[in-house]
């Protein structure tokens, strides 16, 4: 019987493979990892896997819109599968530390930008800067 994982591989036209299941489930257990933190993840279920190997699967799998790519300023870029929907991200400028956030409330923020330049508009980022639960209990103050 298929797992999900295989399903969205073989929904996206993509063939199952342990490499690629395996991007599937670190990025399930690790939200927001870096490239590189996936591949350690992976070459320790899997063994032997070049790190081309593991770019090369996440950049099929955010053009099959399996995987998101974030990259917030400063930052390595950092991947997930949270697609489907519209959350943003907070992000500590501290330890680097990303946490989901569903959805903007209160005052709406600007996400229409007042001239598009003749662009087709397909997607507006919020990101959160600020200082982690952990890092302020560190001494490091909230700004």
């Amino acid at each position: 019987m298929p797992t999900d994982r295989e399903a969205a591989l073989r929904g996206a036209g993509l063939r199952v493979t342990g490499p690629r299941l395996a991007v599937l489930d670190v990025l399930a257990e690790h939200p927001h990892a870096t490239a590189d933190a996936v591949a350690e993840q992976v070459r320790a279920r899997l063994g032997t896997v070049s790190k081309q190997a593991i770019y090369d699967v996440l950049a099929v799998f955010v053009t099959a819109g399996l995987v998101r790519r974030i990259e917030p300023a400063g930052s390595p870029a950092r991947f997930e599968t949270r697609t489907a929907d519209n959350h943003h991200h907070l992000v500590c400028r501290v330890c680097g530390r990303v946490a989901d956030v569903d959805c903007v409330t209160g005052a709406r923020p600007c996400l229409e930008p007042s001239d598009d330049a003749g662009f087709v508009i397909e997607e507006a980022e919020v990101v959160f800067w600020g200082v982690c639960r952990s890092c302020r209990s560190d001494g490091v103050p909230a700004r």
